[in-house]
């Protein structure tokens, strides 16, 4: 397993960014749509909601992929993932929100596990000598 090591931190990575790298880009290419489903969902100020939500799932997922900033960046998504998860899906209660509510839960131990450890050796952190693997 310790074979591996060096290798399964930045696969981690790969997996939870693509989540928000997706998120974040259909954000992005319909921003109209994403602010009447956010209007739907009563997320505040939903045309500006949306630009933030691109900034923080684009950007943030694209950061946490290339391993810079890991520790910080993960933590801004651990928190975002519990306000969208305590904010939207657990209030709307019905069984695919609560199933996105669970999965919002999941991916924020899943950062707050990678800002607590870090985003391992192949990272643009470790190659600048900000982390050591």
């Amino acid at each position: 397993m310790d074979n591996l090591k060096g290798y399964l931190a930045p696969l981690g990575r790969l997996l939870m960014s693509s989540l928000f790298i997706w998120a974040g880009y259909h954000k992005l290419i319909n921003p109209g749509g994403t602010a009447q489903y956010f209007a739907n969902a009563h997320v505040p100020i939903p045309d500006v909601s949306v630009w933030i939500g691109v900034i923080i799932e684009l950007i943030g997922g694209l950061l946490i992929l290339v391993g810079f900033q890991t520790r910080w960046v993960a933590l801004v998504l651990a928190i975002f993932c519990l306000a969208t998860g305590f904010g939207v899906h657990l209030p709307a209660g019905d069984l695919p929100n609560m199933i996105n509510f669970y999965k919002n839960l999941v991916m924020a131990g899943g950062f707050l596990y990678v800002a607590a450890y870090g985003p391992g050796g192949i990272s643009v952190d470790h190659a600048t000598g900000m982390e050591k693997a």
